[in-house]
């Protein structure tokens, strides 16, 4: 298994702990202790190790689609205000993840990156729609060949306390590249221009990369 380099810090402070907690009862000589330990201590390494897990995928180019960001469900498809680039109406459409899902986060359409901020704020549960504007949060808008202009905001969640983004203003990226990664739980939404056909549906289980979200 594949681990994502976000993840190497976290998991080697992991392991650490896991010896040593796991050492330390040893020197006790309990049999059922030890055990215990053991069993209570290893299925939380196995679900650190497996957060940062980086899957291999073979990622199909649809220069005149969007692909999805992340892995997860949609919550949100809906008409909304956006008021934080765009000053009018978009077409919103949101996808969370649990503490389950692959966390990476990919870009979902080429282009050219022209905007990027990064928001300090709360962390309340991202599935509730105040967190798109309330939440600790990084938005990041990328300009396509043809000029549509895609906004998409990573956002931080109630156990998620860390965006982690690699966008940088004027750089061009394309569907091939990562956009970030969101640590323990989160959610991306996508701000497209009214009247993009949508190809999902509410609590449809989507993967980054890989499924087509909309067409232009």
């Amino acid at each position: 298994m594949r681990i994502h380099k976000e993840g190497y810090l976290v998991i080697a402070i992991a392991i650490i702990i896991w010896l040593l907690l796991n050492i330390l009862v040893g020197l006790t000589e309990e049999l059922y202790f030890r055990c215990f330990t053991l069993l209570a201590t290893t299925p939380m390494l196995i679900f650190v190790l497996r957060f940062f897990r980086y899957p291999r995928r073979k990622i199909k180019l649809h220069p005149k689609s969007v692909l999805s960001p992340c892995d997860g469900q949609i919550v949100v498809i809906e008409e909304t205000f956006e008021g934080e680039y765009f000053n009018d109406q978009r077409l919103q459409v949101s996808v969370f993840m649990s503490v389950y899902n692959v966390h990476i986060n990919w870009m979902p359409v080429p282009g050219i990156v022209k905007y990027f901020k990064h928001h300090s704020g709360n962390f309340m549960a991202a599935y509730l729609p105040k967190s798109s504007t309330e939440n600790e949060r990084a938005t990041t808008v990328i300009r396509m060949d043809d000029g549509t202009e895609i906004l998409v905001r990573q956002i931080a969640g109630a156990v998620a306390k860390r965006i982690i983004t690699y966008s940088k203003e004027g750089t061009t990226v394309s569907q091939n590249d990562e956009l970030g990664f969101i640590r323990f739980g989160s959610r991306v939404d996508l701000f497209l221009p009214v009247g993009t056909k949508v190809n999902v549906e509410l609590c449809q289980n989507v993967i980054g990369s890989q499924t087509v979200i909309a067409d232009f």
